[in-house]
This record gives structure tokens, sequence and C-alpha cells, in this order.
């Protein structure tokens, strides 16, 4: 088993390669990338499934609710505010958040189970 040489929170914060930290870990927005360009590690059997995704949705969710809620009875503005204001906010931050998340289910997948890899 190869030894990482990186933490899974480095890994996950820089969305790096979890074996070396130094290869971009996306090729796009979300599509992992099917090797390594510097330490050619096989990343084509990594599996994060929806974990990521699940686990933004319900956190992300949770924060947004409640500031929807004290906006709502601290500035009682009007419903298009609501509206207008939560999609601007929610939109970017889920973005911002699914690659990390993603990324952390990458190194621990890689971490605990590097057999599955093929390593």
């Amino acid at each position: 088993m190869a030894t990482p040489k990186v933490s899974v929170l480095q890994a996950a914060l820089t969305c790096r390669c979890p074996r070396c930290g130094q290869g971009v870990l996306f090729q796009n927005l979300l599509e992992v990338r099917e090797t390594c360009a510097v330490c050619h590690l096989n990343l084509r059997q990594v599996d994060s499934g929806d974990g990521a995704t699940v686990g933004v949705i319900l956190l992300l969710g949770a924060i947004v609710v409640a500031c929807a809620f004290w906006v709502e009875f601290r500035l009682m503005p009007p419903l298009w505010v609501h509206a207008v204001l939560w999609p601007i906010v929610t939109v970017p931050l889920a973005i911002l958040m699914i690659r990390p998340a993603k990324a952390a289910l990458v190194a621990l997948q890689f971490r605990h189970r590097s057999h599955e890899m093929d390593l």
C-alpha cells in the first residue's frame, strides 16, 4: 500500500492528488481526472458517489434556512427579497463546498481503501 504524503484535510482543501499533493484532482468542475499528472496515480476506480452532495445539501440547507429565518424575523423584508437573495447565496456556496467535500472523499478512499484502487 502506498503511503500518503499529504493529509486528508490538505488534499481536500487544495483539491489535489491524495498521494502526492501536487497533481490537480479535477479536470473540470466535479469530474475526477483519470490519472494524476505528477505521480500517475490511477484515479479511474475512485467512487465518491453522492456522499459529498448529500453532505453539502444537509449542511448548507441547515445554514441557509437558519439565516433565512433570522432575516425574516429580524428584518421582515418582502417575499421577493428572499426569492432573490437566497439563490444568489446558496448556489455559489454549494459549488465552493462540494469540490473540497468530494476531494475529501477521494482522499479518504485512497487512504482506507487503496486496494480497491488497484494499488
